[in-house]
């Protein structure tokens, strides 16, 4: 079996650190994202976060990680997501397989909304925004919103086909391979989200999870272009 090396980095919006897997890339300490990211929870939790190094460890190790930190998910999930319009930047072109291994390309959805959600079955916030999305999709799909939903799952479809079955998820679903976060500017913590205006320029930034009320606002504005 093949054995991954993973470099783990605190999320403040998703509650645990976020693992990079095979990406092979880690996030800098001093990125002002980071550290905005830690004085955000550490004023909520009314304590300072401190900046700290990333953490390898081996695969076996991750579902112990990932169990412990779950206890966490709770308290940052309720925070709010740092959402935020950013300067119009094409967006990364992307070929990636879904569930079946049927391949799906960013080209198909030219002339489209997309939203970008990355994100992983085992991410509370994640999952907790995945019903927003399904109504999201059914609403507007009419009017050009795709949603791509692009999973971290280091498991695959094996997991993530029957989640998307007990979900009712009406959106595609495609799995990540190593360059695809990397083109999006890096994803140090999932959820992450991007909404993607319909001559193919990124617009919007979310980390962490939001209520579909508000980003459905968001989305308004480039869905009545």
């Amino acid at each position: 079996m093949h054995r991954y090396d993973f470099q783990l980095h605190r999320s403040a919006e998703c509650g645990l650190d976020y693992y990079r897997g095979a990406m092979g890339q880690s996030a800098l300490l001093d990125d002002p994202l980071r550290q905005s990211s830690g004085r955000f929870l550490g004023k909520n939790l009314g304590r300072k976060i401190a900046a700290r190094a990333p953490t390898t460890i081996s695969f076996p190790m991750m579902k112990t990680l990932r169990t412990a930190l779950l206890a966490s998910f709770a308290l940052v999930a309720a925070l709010s997501a740092r959402s935020e319009t950013v300067p119009p930047t094409p967006a990364p072109e992307w070929k990636l397989k879904d569930v079946e291994g049927k391949v799906v390309s960013s080209a198909d959805f030219k002339g489209k909304v997309v939203v970008i959600d990355f994100w992983a079955t085992w991410c509370p916030p994640c999952v907790a925004e995945i019903p927003g999305y399904i109504a999201l999709q059914k609403k507007y799909g009419k009017d050009g919103l795709v949603i791509v939903g692009i999973s971290l799952d280091q498991k695959g479809p094996s997991v993530v086909k029957p989640f998307m079955a007990k979900m009712g998820i009406n959106y595609s679903i495609v799995m990540a391979d190593e360059d695809t976060p990397a083109a999006f500017g890096g994803v140090e913590a999932i959820p992450t989200t991007f909404i993607i205006d319909r001559a193919g320029m990124i617009r919007d930034r979310k980390l962490g999870a939001e209520p579909v009320e508000s980003y459905e606002q968001r989305l308004l504005v480039y869905l009545q272009k």
